[in-house]
C-alpha cells in the first residue's frame, strides 16, 4: 500500500512548535515582525499572500500585507524595501512573486537585506547555502526535507532525483540535499528542460521530486516501483462540476503513480502548506539573529 506524505497534518505540528517559540520570544518582549509585499492584482498571488499573512497571526507573529498597484514602478518599490531594510521592528521582508513584467525580480531580491531574506533569494544567501553555512534555507526545498524527514523517508545515501532547476526550488533543493550533514547527504541528479532520455534518469529515482509545472506531466512509467515521489507541482485544469470551473493537479499523475510508489505527496495538501510553514520558521529565525536572542 503506497502512504500519503500529509503536508497539512506536517505543517501543523511545524507551526506549533513555531507558536510555542515566538511564545517564549513574546514573553521576553521580542514580537517577530513579517512583511510581504504584493505588486498587482493576480488572484493566485492575492491568495497566497491572505494565506500567509493569516498563519503568521495565528501562531502569534505581527505580520503586514502592504499592496501596491501593478503600475508601481522599480524606483518606488524599491524604495519602499529600503525603508523596511531600515526599520528595526521589521524582521522579515517577503515580495510576493511573480511581479509584473515591467519589474526586474533580480533586482527586487537583491534590494532586500540579506538578514530580512525570508524566502533565500539574495545573493549572500545563495551563497551562504551553497557553502553549508545557511543563514536560512528557502521555504520550498526546506519544507520538501522536512517532509521527507518527518514522514520516515530520509534522503541520506539516496538517490534523489529532481525534475525542475528553478531558482526557488529545483536549484536549491539540489545543494541542500547534498549537503554533508544530517538529513541531507544524498547523491542528487537535476534533471530539466534540456535533459534528454528523461526517463532513464528517473527510473533510476530512490526519491523523486517533480517541480517542472506541467499538469500530470509524470507517468507511471517515469517512476520506479518502491520510489517516494514529492510533487511540487499546482496546476490549474478545467473541470465544469466544479464551482470554480478548474480543479488542481500536480506534475504527477497521481492515479496513475499512486499503485506503484512506497509514499507520496498529495496536491493539494502536499508541499503547498510546507511552505508557509517554513516561512514562518524563517521569520523567526531571522528575528533571532537580528535581536542576538540565543543563536
Amino acid at each position: 500500500m503506497s502512504a500519503l506524505i500529509d503536508g497539512k497534518e506536517i505543517s501543523k505540528a511545524i507551526l506549533e512548535e513555531v507558536r510555542s517559540e515566538v511564545h517564549a520570544l513574546q514573553a521576553k518582549g521580542l514580537v517577530p515582525k513579517l512583511k510581504v509585499i504584493l505588486v498587482g492584482e493576480d488572484p493566485a498571488s492575492i491568495s497566497y499572500v491572505t494565506g500567509k499573512a493569516r498563519t503568521a497571526q495565528e501562531v502569534g507573529m505581527d505580520a503586514e500585507t502592504i499592496r501596491l498597484p501593478s503600475t508601481t514602478d522599480q524606483h518606488d518599490l524599491v524604495n519602499l524595501i529600503n525603508r523596511l531594510n531600515a526599520d528595526v521592528s521589521v524582521h522579515g521582508i517577503l515580495v510576493q512573486s511573480p511581479l509584473p513584467d515591467h519589474l526586474s525580480e533580480g533586482q527586487v531580491f537583491r534590494a532586500i537585506s540579506p538578514m530580512k531574506d525570508v524566502d533565500c533569494l539574495h545573493p549572500e544567501n545563495v551563497g551562504l547555502l551553497a557553502l553549508g553555512t545557511p543563514r536560512v534555507v528557502p521555504c520550498t526545498p526546506m519544507g520538501i526535507l522536512e517532509l521527507l524527514l518527518r514522514s520516515g523517508n530520509s534522503p541520506e545515501g539516496k538517490h534523489v532525483v529532481i525534475i525542475g532547476r528553478s531558482s526557488l526550488v529545483g536549484r536549491p533543493l539540489s545543494i541542500l540535499l547534498s549537503l554533508k550533514r544530517t538529513g541531507s547527504n544524498a547523491t542528487v541528479t537535476l534533471c530539466h528542460s534540456s535533459t534528454r532520455e528523461l526517463k532513464r534518469y528517473t527510473l533510476q529515482a530512490e526519491v523523486l521530486v517533480a517541480a517542472i509545472g506541467a499538469a500530470d506531466a509524470i507517468k507511471k512509467d517515469m517512476v520506479p516501483e518502491g520510489c517516494v515521489v514529492i510533487d511540487v507541482g499546482i496546476n490549474r485544469i478545467p473541470d465544469p462540476s466544479k464551482r470554480s470551473g478548474f480543479r488542481l493537479v500536480g506534475d504527477v499523475d497521481f492515479e496513475e503513480v499512486l499503485p506503484r510508489v512506497k509514499a507520496i505527496t498529495p496536491v493539494p495538501g502536499g508541499v503547498g502548506p510546507m511552505t508557509v510553514a517554513m516561512l514562518m520558521k524563517n521569520s523567526v529565525r531571522l528575528a533571532r539573529l537580528q535581536t542576538g536572542d540565543g543563536i
